[in-house]
């Protein structure tokens, strides 16, 4: 059986095994980032990039301090927080 055969009845936009491997793994990615950017896993990344940015002369806080900071102005404004 010769590759021509094998895929005789295949769209030719039909993702083959390869690409559907790669597609699922950028899906995967993608969600994974939308779940870590909605539940705040990047916000001291985010941070961090903001401040070398717009502050290169100051040094960022410390990540402990950050969480700390943030915690702390949560608990003053909890906003449309449910608890």
């Amino acid at each position: 059986m010769s590759t021509t055969d094998a895929t005789a009845g295949t769209p030719p936009h039909a993702p083959g095994p390869r690409g559907l491997a790669e597609r699922i793994v950028r899906a995967g990615r993608g969600i994974r980032w939308y779940v870590t950017t909605l539940m705040g896993d990047r916000a001291y990344e985010v941070y961090v990039a903001h401040h070398r940015i717009h502050h290169p002369d100051v040094p960022p806080l410390t990540e402990r301090r950050f969480w700390r900071q943030r915690s702390d102005d949560q608990d003053r404004n909890p906003g449309a927080r449910c608890c």
